[in-house]
């Protein structure tokens, strides 16, 4: 039988430069490599035999890429597309799970809390949207559109119909404002609450130090030394904290909070001292301002809206108690709680720079208009939807 003679192999200049690329390019695959170097060997006129003794490849394979660089160019060297194995599933059953994902499962009548991708697969199968589906391929469908119905978050509606007011109150003291008024030197903004229920948890054993390549060891199992609520007054402006430990909470402990703080200087002679507080049992509505005014006739009392706490930046002092000072718990008894408390306080005024609060009233508006926008949606989905 004849060999078939070579394909003639012509390049342009931009079309050499381009193989070499691809012929000599660190990142480039080797399958795209050696299609170039068969191109670029054919354009010095060589045989199909002694180009495929010197790049060790089949003869068919070079006739084969030869080709196809001569009748297509360039874009002959691609890969063509393959067709590949049937799809397994309709895109009306990947929808069908897809709807099924974005339905809580108390709709469903299914006794989960929330979906995961096993328990959508094996719905899927239950309902008969698929003979047999696994829990990966769903993975795979949710992944497509970010759907991921295993997580969840928490929100609340706003309830306080004076949110806004006592709110933008909060932030305009934050910004050293009061009834548009800039306040003066003599002035003071602080932020107090209560960290209830610290507890005094004896490990049964030693808390191991860290090593190298191993972490803090901590027993499980403790015994029980109480537990005392941890009251703490965080002056805004000046980045200095009062704390006091208490068994409980109350209206006593945080008078006695607000006397620790109220009767030294340069608090005791101010022209105000405004109290930032939260809605608690221990400050809580116009009977707690009017107690604290009587005790201290230069001090105001402050609320934050109802579920607004986060207002209150007290909060972020909390939150880097919980992580240094009270995590891991492993203290002997309650007087090692409190010791440990006060000598941090005392480590944390030493450095202390007031928290960079970013949140202003323009970003509690939009926060606002997001709400209205996000609650009248509910309300519009609940209204369509139809009665079971």
């Amino acid at each position: 039988m004849p060999v078939a003679a070579a394909r003639p192999i012509t390049l342009r200049a931009a079309e050499r430069e381009r193989l070499k690329l691809m012929a000599y390019g660190h990142k480039t695959e080797y399958r795209l490599r050696m299609r170039a170097q068969i191109v670029l060997r054919g354009a010095r006129g060589r045989s199909n035999a002694r180009i495929a003794r010197e790049t060790g490849l089949h003869l068919d394979t070079v006739r084969c890429w030869r080709g196809r660089f001569a009748d297509q160019g360039l874009g002959g060297l691609g890969d063509r597309d393959r067709s590949g194995r049937p799809p397994a599933f309709t895109a009306l059953q990947v929808a069908e799970v897809k709807a099924l994902a974005c339905r809580l499962p108390a709709e469903t009548g299914a006794p989960l809390s929330r979906w995961s991708a096993p328990e959508l697969a094996r719905e899927a199968v239950a309902r008969g949207i698929a003979t047999f589906v696994s829990a990966s391929t769903v993975h795979r469908w949710l992944d497509r559109d970010a759907l991921k119905p295993w997580q969840h978050r928490s929100w609340i509606f706003i309830t306080d119909p004076d949110f806004r007011t006592r709110a933008q109150r909060v932030l305009d003291l934050y910004a050293r404002t009061w009834q548009s008024q800039p306040l003066g030197e003599d002035e003071y903004v602080i932020s107090a609450d209560e960290k209830t229920s610290i507890q005094a948890r004896c490990r049964c054993h030693p808390t191991l130090s860290p090593g190298q390549a191993r972490a803090m060891r901590v027993n499980h199992t403790y015994s029980r030394g109480g537990a005392l609520a941890y009251l703490a007054a965080y002056d805004v402006h000046a980045a200095k904290v009062f704390g006091r430990t208490e068994p409980r909470t109350g209206i006593g402990p945080f008078m006695n909070l607000a006397t620790q703080v109220m009767t030294q200087e340069p608090y005791a002679s101010a022209k105000r001292v405004f109290w930032i507080v939260d809605n608690g049992s221990s400050h809580r509505g116009q009977k707690a301002a009017d107690r604290l005014t009587a005790a201290f006739p230069n001090a105001v009392l402050v609320h934050t809206p109802v579920h607004a706490s986060w207002l209150n930046q007290v909060e972020i002092y909390f939150s880097v108690v919980q992580r240094k000072v009270v995590s891991p718990n492993d203290f002997p008894d309650l007087a090692q709680v409190a010791d440990r408390l006060r000598a941090f306080e005392d480590r944390y005024n030493a450095t202390a720079q007031p928290f960079q609060w970013k949140f202003t009233t323009s970003d509690l508006d939009d926060l606002l208009a997001r709400l209205d926008r996000h609650t009248t949606d509910h309300q519009e989905e609940s209204s369509a939807a139809p009665a079971a």
